[in-house]
Order: structure tokens, then sequence, then C-alpha cells
């Protein structure tokens, strides 16, 4: 049985990184490490092989020891979400067994994709899989993957089982909408990392995405803020994470992340290929020169791997 109801998950919710060692092996003392590093400072929960996790580049068998090693050294401290989504639905059930059986207290899963699904089909695949296991399921609406409408959300919602949705998507207006006509237990996770304000503005529960491992403290501030109603302080640390975002995007995002979790401490170690990684003593002091100039320039204060510089 999960520790955590749904409604129990919110707040900062890092879409945790996969780290792999330099020949792109699962690095399961890193993970450890990485999860010490994010519980330290304050998160509210973990996202497990998304995105940002890189779990479309990872065996299942991968995977499912990803959230056995994270299960095990969270050891209930903190929520833990399985992301389980495949395009094969028995794949996904698979992963959502597996999870269940880890000790996940909820499922995450996009869509299937690439071979556009009609809308029954994606009802379909959902059903399947809450039908599969007892752990809530958090939908997961990304553009990567096809973005839900209101009506479809609304279908998803009916199925036994998905309690609520990773909404990644900038029509923030829905949030309120869904809130308002589906129902306030219907759980809002808001994913896009430079709108956190905003999702949360418009009602969402809680707030997951990639750069949360990066500057958790800027997001709990963000989260903070809202919530307290100083929506000015909220804007100043939504600009600064902002800076920060749109800066790394074009530098291999996802490994500037892991790159900036190790100048604190936090070896997150490298990325699949063909994501680019910073091997090199060159290529990160390059990194690090980088991220100097930027924090000059836009006076940013209070971001912990900036002032590790």
């Amino acid at each position: 049985m999960c520790a955590f109801k749904l409604s129990e998950i919110t707040g900062v919710i890092p879409a945790l990184v996969t780290p792999f060692d330099e020949n792109e092996n699962l690095d399961e003392a890193r993970m450890r490490s990485i999860v010490e590093f994010l519980i330290g400072r304050g998160i509210n929960g973990l996202y497990l092989t998304g995105s940002t996790g890189e779990a479309f580049m990872m065996t299942l068998e991968e995977r499912k020891r990803a959230l056995e090693v994270v299960v095990d050294q969270v050891k209930g401290r903190i929520p833990v979400i399985a992301h389980i989504g495949a395009i094969s639905t028995r794949l996904s059930i698979e992963l959502a067994q597996h999870a269940e059986k880890a000790g996940a207290d909820a499922l995450s899963s996009v869509p299937p994709f690439y071979w556009g699904f009609s809308q029954d089909q994606v009802i379909g695949y959902y059903t399947d899989i809450t039908n599969s296991t007892n752990l809530p399921m958090i939908a997961y609406n990304v553009p990567l993957a096809g973005l839900f409408g209101f009506d479809m959300i609304k279908r998803l919602s009916e199925i036994k089982g998905v309690e609520g949705i990773k909404y990644t998507a900038p029509t923030h207006f829905e949030i309120m909408r869904i809130k308002a006509e589906i129902g306030k237990d219907f759980i809002i996770y808001s994913g896009a990392d430079e709108m956190a304000m905003s999702g949360l503005s418009f009602g969402a529960d809680g707030i997951i995405g990639s750069f949360y491992n990066l500057i958790p403290e800027t997001f709990l501030g963000i989260y903070d803020a809202v919530k307290s109603g100083d929506m000015a302080r909220a804007k100043d640390l939504q600009e600064t994470a902002n800076a920060i975002i749109f800066f790394s995007l074009s530098r291999n995002p996802i490994a500037a992340i892991k790159r900036g979790m190790a100048w604190l401490g936090a070896d997150a170690g490298y990325c699949r290929k063909p994501f680019g990684n910073f091997y090199d003593a060159e290529s990160e002091a390059k990194l690090k020169e980088d991220f100097r100039g930027l924090k000059r320039d836009r006076g940013l204060t209070g971001v912990a791997f900036l002032d590790a510089l």
C-alpha cells in the first residue's frame, strides 16, 4: 500500500535526472547521492523516469532498477511518482505493476504517441493501465506526445484511477477550468518550469519540472510566495529561474543541469547519446565561465550553484 495519497503529493517535485556514468551505464551510487541531495534541500517529492530522466533511452529493466534504487533510498520520507509511459500498453502495464510492487506512491504516463492514436485508443490505454494496479494515475499533457483538449481531459478524469494530470502546456486558463468543472479533488501539477508561478496562481496543486534538480531553492520560494499571496516575490524568483532556464536551453540543458548539480557536490553523471555532455575539463570550464557571466550580467543572487562557482 502506498504511503501517500495523491492529494498529499503537492509542492515542488523535481522530474529527477537519471545519472549515467562515462560509459552510459546506470550509476546507482550517483542516483542515491542526488536523492539525498534533493531531500536535504527540502523538495516535496520525486518524479522518476520521465522525459528529464531520459526514460525513452532506457531499457525496461533499467527503468525498474532506477525506481527500486530511489524507493530504497527515500525510505518513505517523501512521495515517489513513477512515470511508466511507453507506446505499448503491455510494456506500460509491466512497468506499472512493478512500480506498485517496488513501493511507488503514484503512476504517471504520457499518452501513446508516434502513430497518431485515436482518442478512444488513448482512453483505452489509460483504462487498461489503471485496471492493472491500485495506484493513482497522473495523466501527462505534454506537447511532445500530443496535447489533450479540455474535453479529452474530462474523459480521462472519468476513468477510475485517473486522479490527476501533469499539465505541461501554456494554456493555464484550462487549469482553472479543470478545477471548476472537473472538480477540486482532481490534482493538477503544472509542468512548465518557466511558468511555475503562472500554473500555481491558476490553481495547480504542485509543480513538477527539470530545473528543480538544479535550483530547487528558487522554485520552493516561488511555491511559498504564491501560496502566501506575495506575487511580487514570486515574480522576482520566476525571473531568476527563467534567466537560468533560457540560458541553459542552447547548452545541452539536461547535461548542464547534471554538471551544475556536481558543482554543489551532487554529481549527477552524464546523459546518454544523442544528448550532448561536458565530458572534458575544457568544455566544463567553458560552461562554468558562461554561467559566471550570466550571474554577473543579470545580477543573480541567492542561487546556490551559481554562488558555488
